[in-house]
């Protein structure tokens, strides 16, 4: 039997593609220069995917920065298929949610990193910063368990003809695997299916009347007998 070969080192290329989904502010276009040497310099990533990874830096660097920022936004904060919270694709709004955190920041606690108060543990950019300080058998064995996800995520993106793609696609191959593009499923966008019903529109719930129509008034009669005499006052 033939022993796998390792993988090379790919901390830094792991830092660069966690960088690279973080919000693109002016900090963050900054040190695009510095990034795509970095990819060069480590060779982690194969050359074809290193020329996508170039192409979305370029649009990063000289795109309208209000654009960028815009088009982020509304790539990865408006759907449930390209979040980058990997246990939205996993638990949902369902109630293991809350565990598989917990037992993923202990993770990181074992490993000695912790998170400041405003950071989850399921944020793919997280996730990677992670990986980046483990040893590369590690590393790609840890990205290997979140593979699945990645490829769905990274389909989504394909369908949206997203340059994102390319650092999903690099990721995959990082773990060892293809990239193959999963078809995502149908969905309503967060904003509307986390919306809370219209307050006097004509009623406070779904389903009541709207206004110009007539709103139903039911009367329910008491069942309870008091014993005794009746209260002064009371309604007979």
């Amino acid at each position: 039997m033939f022993a796998l070969s390792s993988p090379r080192p790919m901390s830094a290329s792991l830092r660069v593609l966690a960088a690279l989904l973080g919000y693109p502010d002016a900090r963050m276009r900054g040190h695009l220069p510095e990034m795509r040497a970095l990819l060069a310099g480590e060779e982690a990533i194969t050359p074809s995917r290193r020329v996508e990874l170039d192409a979305l830096m370029y649009a990063l660097e000289h795109a309208d920065p209000l654009e960028v920022e815009a088009d982020y936004v509304e790539l990865f904060d408006r759907g449930r298929s390209t979040s980058l919270h990997l246990f939205e694709h996993v638990h949902g709004d369902s109630r293991d949610r809350g565990p598989a955190m917990i037992d993923l920041c202990g993770t990181y606690e074992a490993a000695g990193l912790y998170l400041s108060p405003s950071e989850l543990p399921d944020y793919l950019p997280v996730v990677l910063e992670f990986a980046s300080t483990q040893p590369p058998r590690e590393a790609r064995a840890f990205l290997s368990e979140i593979a699945h996800i990645l490829n769905g995520l990274f389909g989504a993106l394909i369908k949206r003809e997203s340059a994102y793609a390319s650092v999903l696609g690099a990721l995959i191959e990082l773990s060892g695997a293809a990239a193959q593009a999963v078809e995502p499923a149908a969905e309503e966008p967060l904003d509307e299916s986390w919306a809370e019903p219209p307050v006097f529109d004509g009623c406070s719930a779904k389903g009541q009347a709207r206004p110009g129509q007539a709103q139903p008034i039911h009367v329910v009669r008491s069942t309870r007998v008091d014993s005794g005499n009746p209260q002064p006052g009371a309604a007979p």
